[in-house]
């Protein structure tokens, strides 16, 4: 598992339910529960859910113990679970939750050492976690090559959906990607640009390739930003009604703009015209999902990814550590 909890409360706190936050860490955890059904179902006598929540960095912080997590996970999966603190010792349980792997520096070097601890644990692996899958630590990339090893099927779902993208879309297809971290897109941006028909490109990005001075190919189309730079102009939101109108496949990655801030008008109607036009629709990233969810929107869409960033690189054809692995 990988998510977001970084404020204090508990998973299942009336203030966490009503914040973006909560309703991602919601979804991410309930796409655990069809592949621990059916593992159950299928006998295993002990199942151990690990990973990470939050971004601990190689320490313990007792605000982001995975235990935080445990009544919630416990009502989503319909378990009594019980919580491992250490990975020294088998733990006890059918269902057992492991403390956060984050606070092992070995897990983020990756240590093989650490990997071969784990794997002592148990008999069978399965990475349920598309969101970390582009991450190279010792849960990910190490430990399914010393165990037998299998694909979740929420993870399988993902890898398919992304790979139709790539290998089969209905066209034309469009892809549109928001957020800021221009350093982590501009490969994404480019290898799109070859395989969709057009790239439309919003929220921080705009700014960064301005100043930075990225001249990208025809089909890319960056936005123009309202005069506080908050939200995308309503110009490019036309341009953008334009592109889609006739989409056969489209996918959303990142805001527009500064929801959090109440600057959400260029997310929301490009939202829309997505869903207008009929399209095959795929969103990932956390931060959209959440308010596309909140606008009523989230549903509307084909297919929602549980990776922001794996998704992208799964995209732009980069070798996903955790994908590999699996090989």
């Amino acid at each position: 598992m990988d998510v977001p909890l970084n404020d204090g409360k508990r998973l299942g706190d009336k203030e966490r339910d009503n914040n973006h936050e909560g309703l991602e860490t919601a979804t991410r955890l309930a796409g655990l529960k069809p592949t621990i059904d059916y593992i159950r179902k299928h006998g295993a006598k002990q199942i151990i859910i690990a990973g990470k929540i939050g971004r601990p960095k190689g320490k313990a912080d007792p605000q982001l113990s995975t235990l935080r997590i445990k009544d919630a996970l416990e009502k989503i999966l319909g378990v009594s679970i019980s919580f491992a603190a250490d990975i020294e010792h088998q733990p006890e349980g059918e269902v057992v939750l492991l403390e956060n792997t984050h606070f092992w520096p070995e897990e983020l070097e990756p240590s093989e050492e650490f990997a071969r601890k784990l794997a002592k644990l148990a008999d069978v692996y399965v990475n349920e976690n598309f969101a970390s899958s582009h991450r190279n630590e010792a849960s990910v990339s190490l430990l399914p090559r010393l165990l037998p090893h299998a694909a979740g099927l929420r993870l399988q779902k993902e890898t398919e959906e992304l790979n139709n993208v790539l290998q089969n879309p209905q066209r034309p297809l469009v892809v549109i990607i928001g957020g800021a971290k221009i350093e982590t897109k501009i490969p994404v941006i480019e290898r799109l640009a070859v395989v969709a028909d057009y790239v439309l490109i919003g929220g921080y990005l705009p700014i960064e390739i301005t100043k930075q001075r990225f001249v990208f190919p025809p089909n890319v189309v960056v936005a123009t930003l309202t005069n506080d730079e908050k939200d995308i102009s309503s110009e490019s939101i036309n341009v953008f009604k334009g592109k889609l109108a006739n989409a056969g496949t489209v996918v959303l990655n990142g805001p527009m703009g500064k929801y959090e801030d109440g600057y959400g008008d260029g997310t929301k109607e490009v939202a829309k015209a997505i869903v207008a036009s009929g399209a095959y629709s795929i969103v990932g990233g956390g931060n959209t999902e959440d308010f596309l969810q909140e606008a009523g929107l989230l549903e509307k869409f084909s297919f929602v990814s549980a990776g922001g960033g794996a998704m992208l690189e799964f995209l732009a054809g980069k070798e996903l550590p955790g994908i590999k692995a699996l090989e």
